[in-house]
């Protein structure tokens, strides 16, 4: 085989990342450097974009360190049986891009993956390397992902945790019956395992020594995952019941949602198209339901499948017209949230407000809320929602029209 230039390598490697979604760098903190000399800011373009909490725009690089794989999983376009042209970087060259991307002003950080290659050790020993000598030999203090690898030793995602702002292990099937089919060389047990191992090392990390010094930090940005949507039969219900799952018992951060997309040679038991993408937004919108507004699973995709012509906090209201219309001058909390057009800021501003004089309609605009959608679900001084209480009506209102569907 002939030998890559290292531009081609990024051409390759950086196109073969992006099926990987769980990359954020929110929860992130800018490294402590002593002289203040470390490399490393909040400026820039990149390949790869994400966003904090506050909406800051962060650019990474994103590549595999290798696209070979000892793994033959069918939903992977770099599976081991996969016809796909192969390419490897090595420490050296990764971290030669992460620092002339960054003094160009290309990136403010890294997330690296790979697919395995000789064994999970040999993997992780490199990957660990190449964070290592960004962080000591180039004193570079911009923000760092590894995907981890879910049968690495130990030892060596106690050292991955040391080095990076932010670990990823990815479960990749919402079941145990599509791991199992599809990614037969891999164990969900052994996943949540590593994952669970990260949890009580980041735990341990936040204790105090017994003098009282606080401890090294240990991926202080957390860990995430992916679950590929659409490779299997499983349905919205039971992607959000593992989501759940996943952020009750393993402390995860985010919990990132990648439709499907059909690769060359695929295996007989993959579907031939993709799922709506409409679908892979509207797990999104169930997610930030399920950890920020109080709902469960159940109560989000009773049904099984999300509706995609309407955002699931409107479907919820939809289906129980008979808890509305809510008074905003009455109501408690956990009802406001799940008003249409209510965020969870607008919901604190309305109760703040309720403690020192009644709320009027014409109050709740300037608080943040939507009320093209709140309105018919809503009872305020000033206001009643009279003629508006029609679910067919609303739903014709509020779903976007055939033609703009048929595009997603």
């Amino acid at each position: 085989m002939a030998k890559l230039s290292l531009n081609k390598k990024l051409e390759i490697l950086s196109d073969a990342a992006k099926y990987d979604a769980s990359c954020a760098s929110s929860g992130g903190e800018r490294r402590d450097s002593r002289d203040g000399s470390g490399l490393g800011s909040s400026g820039g373009s990149g390949i790869c974009h994400a966003y904090a909490p506050d909406g800051r725009c962060i650019s990474l690089l994103k590549i595999l360190m290798t696209n070979f794989c000892i793994y033959d999983c069918a939903y992977c376009i770099n599976r081991v049986s996969s016809q796909v042209q192969r390419a490897r970087f090595s420490v050296e060259e990764v971290v030669k891009l992460t620092i002339e991307f960054y003094r160009r002003n290309y990136i403010e950080g890294l997330f690296l993956s790979s697919g395995i290659i000789r064994s999970p050790d040999d993997t992780m020993v490199d990957m660990v390397r190449i964070a290592r000598t960004l962080r000591e030999a180039e004193n570079f203090r911009g923000y760092i992902h590894l995907k981890t690898i879910p049968d690495a030793a130990p030892e060596l995602i106690d050292e991955a945790g040391k080095w990076a702002d932010r670990l990823s292990i990815n479960i990749e099937m919402p079941t145990e019956a599509g791991l199992a089919k599809l990614a037969p060389e891999k164990n969900g047990r052994e996943i949540r395992k590593a994952m669970g191992d990260v949890r009580l090392r980041r735990e341990a990390s936040r204790e105090k020594t017994f003098r009282g010094r606080a401890k090294a930090k240990f991926a202080p940005a957390g860990q995430s995952t992916q679950i590929i949507v659409g490779a299997d039969a499983a349905d919205d219900r039971a992607i959000l019941d593992q989501s759940s799952n996943l952020y009750a018992n393993y402390a995860l951060s985010r919990v990132y949602y990648s439709a499907f997309s059909p690769i060359p040679d695929a295996s007989k038991v993959l579907p031939l198209i993709r799922p709506p993408l409409l679908r892979e937004h509207r797990l999104y919108q169930a997610d930030w339901l399920l950890r920020f507004y109080g709902f469960d699973a159940g109560e989000v995709a009773s049904k099984g499948m999300l509706d995609l012509d309407v955002d699931p906090k409107l479907a919820w209201a939809l289906e129980h017209r008979g808890a509305f219309p809510v008074d905003v001058n009455r109501a408690d909390r956990e009802m406001l949230l799940r008003v249409p057009g209510f965020g969870t800021k607008t919901v604190q501003r309305l109760l703040a407000a309720r403690r020192h004089r009644r709320v009027r309609y014409e109050d709740l605009k300037p608080m943040g809320a939507v009320m093209k959608n709140a309105a018919a679900f809503i009872v305020a001084d000033g206001w009643s929602p009279r003629g508006m209480t029609d679910e067919a009506a609303l739903r014709n209102r509020f779903a976007p029209p055939p033609e703009q569907l048929s595009l997603i």
